[in-house]
Parts: C-alpha cells; sequence; structure tokens
C-alpha cells in the first residue's frame, strides 16, 4: 500500500515537473526566441510589412485597399463604389466584409470559369476600366477584369499600372512622364528571379504619388 502510494506520488511529482518544464521551455523560451529572431532579422515583416506615409501607418503591403471617391449618399449601403480617379486602383475583389466588425474577409466568388455570372461581371468591369482610363476594350489586362483567389491581392500588373498613369497624371496635374517613372520604379520583378510575376504595389505607389502630388 506504502509502496503504491509512494510510486504514485513519485509519478505526480515527475509530471508536475515535466509540465512546470515544457511550460517554461515551449511557453516562455522558445516564443521569446522566436520573437527576438523575427524582430532582428525580419523586423517589418514580423510587423505586418506596415506602409507609413509622414510617420503615420497608412496600411500593409500585403493588404489590398480601396480608393475611391466619398459615396453621395453616406447611409445608402446599396450605392455602388466609385474609383477615385487620382489613384491607381487596385484588383477587382470577391471577399465579403463582416459589418459588425468592420473587416473584409478574404474569399474568393467560387465561380467557374463558364459561369454567366462570372462572363457578365468581367465584361461590365472591362468596360469600366476602359471608360475610365480612356483606352480600348481590348487593351483591359486580364488582372484588371479578375479577381484574386484571396480578394486582398496587393499588387497588379506592370500594364495595368501603366494604363492607369495617363488618368493619374491627369487627375493630379502632374507630367505623365513622372507618373509612369513611379511605376516603373514601384515595379518588383520575379522573385529569385524565377518566381512569380513582375509586379506592382498599390498602396506603395499611390503612397509615393501622394508625396509627389503634395497630398
Amino acid at each position: 500500500m506504502n509502496n503504491s502510494v509512494s510510486s504514485t506520488a513519485r509519478l505526480i511529482g515527475a509530471g508536475l515537473r515535466a509540465l512546470l518544464v515544457l511550460t517554461v521551455v515551449c511557453g516562455v523560451i522558445y516564443p521569446l526566441l522566436v520573437t527576438g529572431v523575427a524582430q532582428a532579422l525580419f523586423h517589418d515583416e514580423a510587423n505586418g510589412s506596415e506602409i507609413t506615409k509622414d510617420g503615420k501607418v497608412v496600411g500593409s503591403a500585403l493588404y489590398a485597399q480601396t480608393f475611391d471617391l466619398p459615396k453621395r449618399n453616406p447611409d445608402d449601403p446599396q450605392e455602388a463604389a466609385r474609383p477615385d480617379p487620382k489613384w491607381f486602383q487596385p484588383r477587382p475583389s470577391a471577399a465579403g466584409s463582416d459589418d459588425a466588425l468592420g473587416i473584409v474577409v478574404s474569399g474568393a466568388s467560387n465561380l467557374s470559369a463558364d459561369s454567366a455570372d462570372l462572363k457578365r461581371a468581367v465584361e461590365e468591369r472591362r468596360a469600366a476600366y476602359a471608360e475610365l482610363n480612356g483606352v480600348r476594350e481590348s487593351e483591359v489586362p486580364v488582372d484588371a477584369v479578375t479577381a484574386s483567389a484571396s480578394g486582398i491581392d496587393p499588387h497588379i500588373s506592370p500594364r495595368n499600372a501603366e494604363l492607369q498613369a495617363k488618368r493619374v497624371a491627369k487627375a493630379n496635374n502632374l507630367d505623365p512622364a513622372v507618373v509612369e517613372r513611379l511605376v516603373k520604379d514601384h515595379t518588383d520583378g520575379r522573385i529569385a528571379g524565377f518566381l512569380g510575376e513582375p509586379r506592382v504595389n498599390v498602396l506603395k505607389l499611390n503612397a509615393a504619388l501622394s508625396g509627389v502630388a503634395g497630398r
């Protein structure tokens, strides 16, 4: 009986010591170590890839933002958004939203390639893009009429940015060459030289544009 109690006490004691040690190692030391390495080697990424302008955080390089004109009737939830011609516009988005929390919920439309709804949406986006930017519908790039899988892709293609540059320059009373240079300066190449496609981060580009335009 005494041996049984003693063995049980030893097992409980060993279990508690193991719990304490693992809690300290896995719950304190390891998180602090990982956080320290992340802050030292990947400071920007560890803090959300924040983009700052005039000392203020304006967004994240990983998250698309809208650049729309103010609503004519703020109380009308059905009023369609109107893109602000002074800014470069991101890709269309099929992401939903949680109005109660005021956040965008990442996601795709999940419409199939032969969907009539998708075809109609693409045609409407193509016509709207062509009208906004003063180009032919045949010139509109694919990423200007299709949403990304996440719905919050922060990038557009260099061609998309180039087609928007003339409109942006005119709306801001800027030399088109200045805006075109901004696009080239903010065009990122393929990752490691061979992964993905060249791309332009819309928020970074607009942040640079605001400095040139004095806004």
